[in-house]
C-alpha cells in the first residue's frame, strides 16, 4: 500500500473483515500484515478483535466444518487437515467435528457416492473403481467407508 494506515483505521478494516465472514487467527494476521501493520500492532488488533468477539477460533472451526461438509461434501479427514493447516488447536478441531452428526455424515456420503458412481463414464471396471475411490478419498472420506460403498456398488 502507498499510505500507511493508522492503528484505528486498520482495526476498523479488520473488524469489517471479520464481521462479514468467520475468520481464523492466521487469516486476520495475514490481512493485517497485508495492510502494512507491524507485529506489535497486529497483536494489539487481534487482542481487540477477540475481546469484542469479532474473532473466535472455536466459532470459526465449527462454522468451517459445517460449511465444508454440507456444501462441498468433505469428509472428516479433509476437514481436520484443513483446520490443522489453518493452525486451529486440537480441542477446537474436536469440537468442530461434533457439528456433523453421524446420520448426516453417512447420508452425505451415500448421496455423494451415488452421484459420482453414476457420472463416471469409464468402461473398464477396475479403472472406474479406482476413479471412484480416488475421488472420495480426495474429498477426505475415511478409507473403510469408501471401500464399503464400493462393495455396495459392485453388487
Amino acid at each position: 500500500m502507498n499510505e500507511a494506515l493508522t492503528l484505528k483505521e486498520a482495526q476498523l478494516k479488520l473488524e469489517y473483515y471479520c464481521s462479514y465472514q468467520e475468520r481464523c487467527h492466521q487469516e486476520v494476521v495475514q490481512k493485517a500484515h497485508d495492510l502494512g501493520m507491524k507485529s506489535h500492532e497486529t497483536d494489539a488488533i487481534v487482542v481487540h478483535l477477540i475481546q469484542h468477539n469479532f474473532l473466535n477460533e472455536e466459532r470459526f472451526a465449527r462454522s468451517f466444518a459445517r460449511g465444508k461438509h454440507r456444501i462441498k461434501g468433505w469428509g472428516k479427514n479433509r476437514i481436520v487437515n484443513e483446520l490443522k493447516q489453518r493452525q486451529i488447536s486440537a480441542p477446537n478441531i474436536k469440537c468442530a467435528l461434533t457439528e456433523i452428526t453421524e446420520e448426516e455424515y453417512i447420508e452425505t456420503l451415500d448421496k455423494l457416492a451415488e452421484r459420482h458412481w453414476e457420472t463416471i463414464r469409464e468402461t473398464n471396471v477396475q479403472k472406474k473403481k479406482k476413479k471412484f475411490c480416488d475421488y472420495l478419498l480426495r474429498k477426505g472420506w475415511e478409507s473403510n467407508l469408501v471401500y464399503e460403498k464400493l462393495k455396495e456398488f459392485e453388487k
